[in-house]
């Protein structure tokens, strides 16, 4: 077993402000597509410019917390919603959902998109290489605030996380989801973008590869106590919203690589 590395989540506090690590990976995470976004539109040939990568990070940013805040509480406090709508605004509470942010982001996009007049799948295709970034960090803030943590285990890499109540060891699955949907996901796409590839099919990739590699990191992780198990002693909500993901992905490169269309033609 490893000693869990205990990490103060607040990184830096002057008098009543605190700024935690987590809100930093957040920042870590628009920073890094900020500057990726920018290296990929030099690369564009006009299609993309410095102030449409800033326009489209903003939009981004916005449709990623709203968006999942609200599918945080839909998907995993819906009771607790009905009871208490003004829980949603309570976000000092925690509460993010991946799958809320996507939808966030996509509807965001579209936005973005249609002010900019461009194809919203041309304005999906390029950001999708840039959110592994995002996820990563997050992912690494989840670990220093010992959250989402994984089932008890006997592995060598085991860790007893602090506000684990049973103070079992568990799989560290936060750093599990670090390596697949932070730096996987994002050399996978990174490198499959480097050359064009026709209309849609970057973002099946994205698809794909993160649902599957969100529903695999579900075996590993303790699900949300609050829901528990849906089914078979085994299925989680995670793995039930990621499999449309996977489904959705692989139909949208068939059709990209049958379409043959590439961005703007």
């Amino acid at each position: 077993m490893i000693a869990y590395p205990t990490i103060d989540p607040v990184a830096i506090s002057i008098g009543p402000l605190a700024v935690h690590w987590y809100g930093i990976m957040y920042l870590i995470g628009f920073a890094g597509a900020y500057l990726l976004g920018n290296y990929r539109a030099k690369m564009s040939n006009g299609l993309w410019t410095k102030d449409m990568v800033s326009d489209m990070i903003f939009y981004g940013a916005l449709g990623v917390i709203l968006g999942g805040r609200v599918g945080y509480i839909l998907f995993y406090q819906f009771p607790v919603f009905v009871d208490d709508p003004l829980v949603i605004f309570r976000i000092w509470d925690g509460g993010m959902s991946f799958h809320g942010g996507l939808l966030g982001v996509i509807v965001a996009m579209a936005i973005f998109a249609r002010r900019y007049n461009k194809h919203v799948i041309d304005v999906t295709d390029f950001a999708a290489p840039f959110v592994p970034i995002g996820l990563g960090a997050g992912r690494i803030g989840n670990f220093i605030n010992g959250e989402l943590w994984g089932k008890p285990t006997d592995v060598p890499w085991a860790m007893v996380f602090p506000k684990d109540v049973l103070q079992l060891a568990r799989h560290p699955s936060q750093l599990y989801q670090f390596a697949l949907e932070g730096v996987a996901l994002f050399c996978i796409l990174w490198f499959f973008s480097k050359k064009s590839k026709p209309r849609w099919c970057v973002s099946g990739l994205f698809l794909l590869c993160y649902g599957v590699f969100r529903i695999l990191s579900e075996f590993v992780r303790e699900p949300d106590p609050q829901i528990g198990y849906l089914a078979f002693g085994w299925v989680t909500e995670g793995q039930v919203l990621s499999l449309p993901m996977v489904i959705i992905g692989i139909m949208l490169i068939v059709f990209g690589f049958k379409m043959k269309k590439f961005p703007q033609s």
